[in-house]
């Protein structure tokens, strides 16, 4: 910022979002950074080629424009340093590549986002990578799995579909003991809800793709490192070439600026359709940490600051060759509910859950599970939207 900045040191969440990461007077006032679109950085001098003795040298080292958001994302996270990828994906499997090496044995939670299953039973075990999945709620008890040669311990809370918390400060304290890195998803909460570096995590992951770039037309990943690993993150990261594009980083910088307010309406919605939900005889459970009932709410109100939109609940159907029709009769009598992948835009989404991937945790014997985005629309009309959903469920 400039020396005449009088904004105080300590700041609320959304002054911190509106002003992070870039400095309008670094660009003659103007308000947003300029989008710097670029592969080659020229030298003045054959020396200073020589020696890279600029701050910039090649674009996949960053731009202004990528650095801007960096710099915004380390405000955010308390992180040493922070790097950008084209997904949430890559923004997981990165540090994988960075801690792992054959031989070594990972622990990865069983409710963990599926693509990174895939990763960690195909190119991980490829590579040597014995992986070995444990259950969410095994808190300071995973010192039991432990190993000489665990080196990583990935979480992800609340967990993907079904909701699980993780006992992270256990978890962290226990994997730090065996000498392990532990990284972490934290997608759903944003590090405005929970910050996982202050909690003993080494390595913050967010797909950016969703709350923060927040209108479902980015994709974008961010890694955020401690001072102990950032340089190990950095350096593989430079070897493997993966890095953000200018405009994509320029998206998510601004949807960053409104990221708090529409988290607010987000968590208002949620937390009003789920008990709502809670309430319907159509409904066996909702999957939600933010309800007293349910099993990890303990653990969420003790660490978070709040909740996003996503949750699911489970349809109530008595016989389980009907889970499968009933799940699409519902989904296909919704109209401002879409179909579709993803979460974190404006947008409300829905969809019926695969559980069948998991190792440990067993799905819902109950019925179904429909996991829902609640996006920016009027909670009545979703509502009216979900009634729908439930008599034609009904109806079959």
């Amino acid at each position: 910022m400039s020396d005449n900045d009088s904004t105080p040191k300590t700041t609320g969440p959304n002054t911190q979002l509106v002003r992070a990461g870039h400095d309008p007077f670094d660009y003659h006032g103007f308000i947003n950074p300029p989008v710097v679109r670029a592969s080659t950085v020229l030298f003045p001098t054959a020396h200073a080629m020589e020696t890279h003795s600029q701050k910039y040298t090649y674009a996949t080292r960053g731009t202004p424009t990528t650095d801007a958001l960096c710099q915004a994302v380390n405000e955010l996270e308390g992180a040493a340093g922070t790097i950008i990828v084209p997904s949430g994906l890559a923004a997981v499997t990165l540090p994988f590549l960075a801690y792992l090496t054959p031989g070594d044995h990972a622990l990865i939670v069983d409710s963990v986002y599926g693509n990174v299953r895939h990763f960690c039973d195909t190119m991980l075990k490829r590579f040597g990578v014995e992986v070995e999945y444990y259950h969410p709620l095994i808190g300071a008890g995973i010192e039991k799995l432990l190993r000489p040669n665990t080196r990583l311990v990935h979480l992800e809370a609340p967990g993907s579909n079904t909701f699980e918390m993780q006992d992270v400060p256990a978890i962290a304290a226990a994997a730090h003991r065996q000498g392990a890195v532990v990284t972490m998803d934290n997608t759903w909460a944003t590090p405005l809800f929970f910050r996982p570096l202050d909690f003993g995590v080494d390595i913050s992951i967010q797909a950016s793709t969703k709350y923060p770039a927040g209108h479902a037309d980015i994709l974008l990943g961010t890694v955020s490192a401690n001072a102990e690993h950032w340089r190990r993150l950095r350096q593989t990261n430079g070897a493997l070439g993966i890095c953000g594009a200018a405009d994509d980083a320029y998206q998510v910088l601004r949807g960053l600026r409104t990221m708090g307010v529409r988290l607010e309406r987000h968590q208002e919605s949620a937390v009003e359709i789920a008990e709502w939900l809670e309430g319907r005889e159509e409904v066996a459970r909702v999957l939600s940490p933010v309800l007293s009932s349910f099993p990890g709410h303990a653990i969420w109100k003790r660490d978070f600051k709040g909740a996003s939109g996503v949750f699911s609940f489970v349809l109530s159907v008595s016989n389980p060759q009907d889970f499968k029709r009933k799940a699409q009769a519902f989904l296909d009598a919704l109209s401002l509910f879409g179909l579709g992948y993803s979460w974190g835009g404006f947008a409300s989404l829905a969809l019926h859950v695969d559980l069948s991937e998991r190792q440990i945790l067993e799905a819902p014997k109950e019925g179904p599970v429909l996991r829902i985005h609640i996006g920016l629309e009027d909670v009545a009309d979703l509502k009216a939207d979900l009634d729908k959903g439930f008599a034609a469920a009904r109806a079959i």
